[in-house]
């Protein structure tokens, strides 16, 4: 993929997030996706989302900026949501929360094979707390 091409896989991707269609990401996402190193698959990635939408309904994954550097991906996202669900031992607080994300992403073969990012649910449960 070229980088024009790699960057509206991105952005097609982050919609897809942002509409909270989990169920479509085997279009963007590799079945043996590894994840800060370790191959955790596409049902775990997917897993993951899930989980944050199910704390926070209204989550975001707002792009902010985007750096293409074949294979690779880099992501600066700010992230925003409401906390309506238990999340990480954190019971309800209606709280509206905004982290900021970073993340790298490899595509291999028109997928993400591999994602690194920042440990943005540190921050996420300080804003809780």
């Amino acid at each position: 993929m070229t980088d024009h091409e790699l960057a509206a896989f991105y952005r097609r991707y982050n919609a897809c997030s942002n509409e909270h269609r989990f169920e479509d990401l085997a279009g963007f996402v590799a079945r043996d996706v590894a994840i800060d190193g370790t191959e955790r698959g596409l049902d775990a990635y997917a897993g993951e989302l899930r989980a944050v939408v199910r704390a926070f309904p209204d989550y975001r994954w707002e792009l902010r900026r985007l750096v293409i550097e074949a294979p690779w991906i880099a992501a600066h996202l700010a992230d925003t949501g409401t906390h309506r669900e238990a999340f990480h031992g954190v019971q309800a607080t209606g709280r509206s929360v905004a982290v900021t994300e970073f993340a790298f992403y490899r595509i291999d073969a028109g997928r993400i094979a591999e994602v690194c990012g920042s440990a943005f649910h540190v921050h996420l449960l300080d804003q809780l707390r």
